[in-house]
């Protein structure tokens, strides 16, 4: 069965961090539309005082960070002693799991521009409090298929065309793809049924189900075990997301994400006290 839209988002522009200007294109209001995923911020910017304060030094603890650079720098450090840049083409794809502190500084590129998305994934109870892990995924380790008659994906997780994304072994089995299309081009694209499976258009247009998209258009699908896009005059490009729903309670507050309020008085406790980084 071919999947049918269930709703459209357009996003909101927000501030975060010390003074950061994106768009979130679905968060806390609509996370049990989502579930697995929490929130998809689009951080494209060709301004730099939109970017440039950062996000400094900040905690989280229950989720999955998975950030795609598609041009600019972002550094970054955490407590577990990693630190680094992430470049175009690079992901960052963070478990913060029983606990992590850490900061992230957009700096763009030589044109001040800075593009890229955050997209946060929920843990299940039993791996809140797993170990933190960083996985830094290079433009280079992120494999291209061509699937003909005007088809290029980039695997991130997942498999397409026989090839497998280097994000693996993740607890909510995603599929992250980034998925670009000639003009009138038609993508049939088979999906698990069950799973929560969404598009967020990042350049040109296309329509699904007869319906327009375009550049910053989130798309969400109803059931079914197939979804289906074609890319119109221009030509369209898209970020392609499904995971396993985990179909638990969330409490949420912040940077943090758990199941109880208990839970999340016990973090922030934590982190005041010192003891938040196990």
């Amino acid at each position: 069965m071919r999947r049918k839209i269930e709703q459209i988002f357009k996003g909101e522009i927000v501030t975060e961090g010390a003074g950061v200007r994106l768009r979130r294109v679905f968060g806390y209001f609509e996370a049990s539309l989502f579930d697995p995923f929490l929130l998809l911020d689009d951080f494209r910017s060709d301004t730099p005082a939109d970017y440039l304060k950062g996000f400094p030094w900040h905690p989280h603890r229950g989720i999955e960070t998975i950030t795609y650079v598609l041009r600019g720098d972002v550094e970054h450090g955490d407590s577990m002693g990693n630190s680094g840049v992430i470049s175009s083409g690079d992901v960052q794809w963070m478990t913060a799991g029983s606990g992590i502190v850490h900061k992230e500084m957009p700096k763009g590129d030589a044109s001040g521009s800075m593009h890229g998305f955050q997209l946060w994934a929920n843990l299940p109870a039993r791996h809140k409090m797993m170990p933190p892990r960083y996985r830094s995924i290079t433009a280079a380790d992120i494999p291209e298929v061509d699937a003909g008659h005007g088809v290029r994906i980039k695997i991130i997780a997942g498999t397409a065309n026989g090839q497998s994304g280097p994000a693996a072994d993740i607890v909510i089995e995603p599929e992250y793809l980034d998925v670009s299309l000639q003009p009138g081009v038609e993508y049939v694209h088979p999906t698990r049924p069950g799973v929560t499976a969404f598009l967020y258009a990042i350049n040109g247009a296309g329509a699904v189900d007869g319906t327009g998209v375009e550049d910053r258009t989130l798309v969400l699908f109803g059931p079914g075990d197939e979804l289906a896009v074609t890319a119109g005059a221009s030509g369209l490009r898209f970020l392609l997301v499904t995971g396993q729903p985990l179909n638990e309670p969330i409490a949420w507050r912040g940077p943090i994400v758990m199941n109880t309020e208990e839970e999340l008085y016990t973090a922030f406790r934590e982190f005041e006290d010192g003891t938040f980084v196990k």
